[in-house]
């Protein structure tokens, strides 16, 4: 299956949020970054905003919650009908149990890990997730540059989940350019969240394109 690309709204133009939408129809997912200024110091929004974007867009939501107590406020996203639903780990009280509860509201349940974060106590866990976010900046603000040494990390997950033969996703968010979603290719994901590099390309649609093909060219 070719490389999935979820261009993130974080670097879309707010005021006009529907057109820029209508911009990345031909993404895989929109992901949808909400940031509660607690777990991380950044502002964003929040369910009622995710509900008017779930009401335009056109493709599936992929939400990515920067939040403190995922465990109470997760399951309203999935509630709103979000297509995945990820949560950090380090926020979670039973990652495990939230993900089952995801999953029977019928989202994908996604955990999400800092770089800082080893993916050591997960990989026993990987059949309990639909997908494992590896944060390739520190979350909170777009436009970061991407970190290479959190490739080890994720190149562990995809072994494991090949091993497992489970069918994970393996996300990278932050820093995704053309340049860099082939060493994150090379590594093992297969699902690429890309901000600034698609919002600003002239063409939005042909730079989906192109970093779809590359990553899919490049794929572990």
């Amino acid at each position: 299956m070719p490389a999935r690309i979820n261009p993130s709204i974080l670097a879309a133009d707010f005021v006009n949020m529907e057109r820029d939408l209508g911009r990345i129809a031909s993404a895989d997912l929109v992901h949808v970054d909400v940031m509660d200024n607690h777990f991380v110091p950044n502002l964003t929004f929040g369910p009622q905003m995710v509900e008017r974007i779930q009401a335009v867009s056109a493709i599936p939501l992929d939400v990515h919650l920067m939040i403190d107590d995922p465990d109470h406020w997760a399951l309203g996203y999935a509630e709103l009908g979000a297509y995945s639903v990820t949560f950090h780990a380090e926020a979670a009280a039973d990652p495990v149990r939230l993900a089952r509860r995801l999953r029977a509201l019928g989202a994908r349940a996604g955990i999400a890990l800092k770089p800082g974060t080893p993916a050591d106590d997960y990989l026993e866990l990987l059949a309990e997730f639909d997908q494992v976010l590896v944060m390739t900046v520190e979350p909170g603000f777009g436009g970061q540059s991407f970190r290479a040494e959190t490739m080890p990390k994720l190149a562990q997950l995809r072994a494991a989940v090949d091993a497992a033969g489970v069918d994970v996703w393996l996300q990278v968010d932050g820093g995704v350019t053309e340049e860099t979603i082939v060493i994150a290719a090379e590594n093992g994901a297969d699902t690429f969240v890309a901000g600034s590099a698609v919002f600003r390309a002239d063409d939005p649609a042909a730079q989906i394109a192109l970093l779809r093909e590359s990553a899919s060219a490049h794929r572990h």
